[in-house]
């Protein structure tokens, strides 16, 4: 279903269908987001730690160190992101919290690992 420049009543026709169109397509937005954080911050830590001298081309040993950096960077990034998530769900819980809040809390983390 095309949301929002369809020039189509249809959609609001279905308030839960609008409603699910719009959490998806939040959810892909906050991920790409996520996506882009992950990338500039690896590119920040690991491209400093590694490359001490940017020339033309990567040392065998400069891309072994970008390649362990990189695969540590995700590593963590996934297990804070699920801890956070799960952190969230508990909390909720707590609080006798609904279904929004887990689909609020999925939307800030982008609920996928990277």
């Amino acid at each position: 279903m095309a949301l929002f420049g369809s020039g189509s009543n249809n959609a609001a026709s279905n308030p839960q269908e609008v409603k699910t169109a719009i959490m998806k397509q939040l959810q892909q937005e906050a991920a790409m987001n996520n996506a882009r954080t992950l990338i500039a911050k690896v590119n920040e830590h690991c491209f400093d730690s590694c490359i001490p001298r940017p020339g033309s081309t990567l040392s065998s040993s400069e891309g072994t160190c970008l390649s362990n950096c990189m695969e540590k960077y995700i590593s963590m990034w996934n297990v804070a992101s699920r801890s956070y998530v799960a952190r969230v769900a508990v909390e909720s819980k707590k609080a006798g919290g609904a279904q929004e809040t887990i689909n609020m809390n999925a939307l800030a983390t982008g609920s996928s690992d990277l």
